[in-house]
């Protein structure tokens, strides 16, 4: 059991039931107590983390990162997982001034401890934007964001594009509302042993996407070609192998998913 009788969440107000869920999740995480793991979001210390992802015949066929099963992922406590770590310890390190300095920042489907660091940035001008999230402030698709060109300083876009049929345009999107000089992080699941990503937009049938893709949600696997994708609607990209940058001890108890590189784009 993960949390709270289902029937709360329809019963209660939102903000009381995830309240409760914090609660539930703080109490429940006692028994992980230890020093093996530790959380850089709620500050906990945890003998194991919890498993997360989806146990895929395509995500082991084609060594995808970033997706798939994975054991110690987790935090038992405040839910983060070793995608949303990543990317906090980061910024935290590499990209300070979105901690410091007046920044307007885009996040799209936003993470939930993420989101409550930066509605607690003073510093920071956040907007979030999704279709169905009850954290986004704006209820907008991605491929046809009614907002201003040149708009953002930062951007973050974490395991969102492989879910979108027409990802170009969501690119391209993204590019448009991103100021010259910002920088965007823009994360997917990605095989680097495929020549191209494997895709195909006729598929419909969940059963199928699952076989194919690794879930019934996505219809695409990244490939190397990433980059490109990337590249052609104008950003400059960088990929940064941030976890072999650390010391192996500090990435294994940050719980972090080796391998699992950083796509950092900017717009010239």
């Amino acid at each position: 059991m993960h949390g709270p009788p289902n029937a709360f969440k329809t019963l209660l107000p939102a903000s009381v039931y995830n309240a409760l869920l914090d609660t539930f999740h703080s109490l429940s995480s006692l028994r992980y107590a230890g020093n093996r793991f530790h959380c850089q979001f709620c500050h906990g210390n945890f003998s194991a983390m919890l498993p997360q992802g989806y146990n895929a015949p395509a995500y082991r066929e084609h060594q995808v990162i970033g997706g798939g099963y994975r054991l110690n992922s987790k935090c038992p406590r405040c839910m983060s997982g070793d995608r949303e770590r990543l990317i906090y310890l980061y910024l935290q390190q590499h990209q300070s001034c979105l901690f410091s300095q007046p920044m307007k920042l885009l996040h799209i489907a936003p993470e939930k401890n993420l989101h409550r660091v930066f509605t607690k940035t003073q510093s920071v001008d956040y907007l979030t934007v999704d279709l169905k999230s009850p954290r986004a402030d704006l209820k907008m698709d991605i491929t046809q964001l009614t907002l201003e060109n040149d708009t953002f300083d930062a951007i973050i876009c974490n395991h969102v594009l492989e879910h979108i049929p027409d990802d170009e345009k969501a690119m391209s999107e993204l590019f448009r509302v991103l100021k010259p000089g910002g920088f965007a992080i823009l994360q997917v699941p990605i095989s680097w042993t495929l020549d191209t990503t494997i895709e195909d937009l006729t598929i419909s049938d969940p059963d199928e996407m699952f076989r194919r893709f690794g879930q019934v949600d996505h219809v695409r696997i990244y490939g190397p070609d990433y980059i490109q994708r990337l590249e052609r609607v104008g950003f400059k990209v960088e990929v940064i192998d941030y976890i072999s940058k650390l010391k192996p001890e500090d990435a294994d108890r940050y719980a972090l998913h080796p391998g699992e590189k950083l796509f950092t784009c900017c717009k010239n």
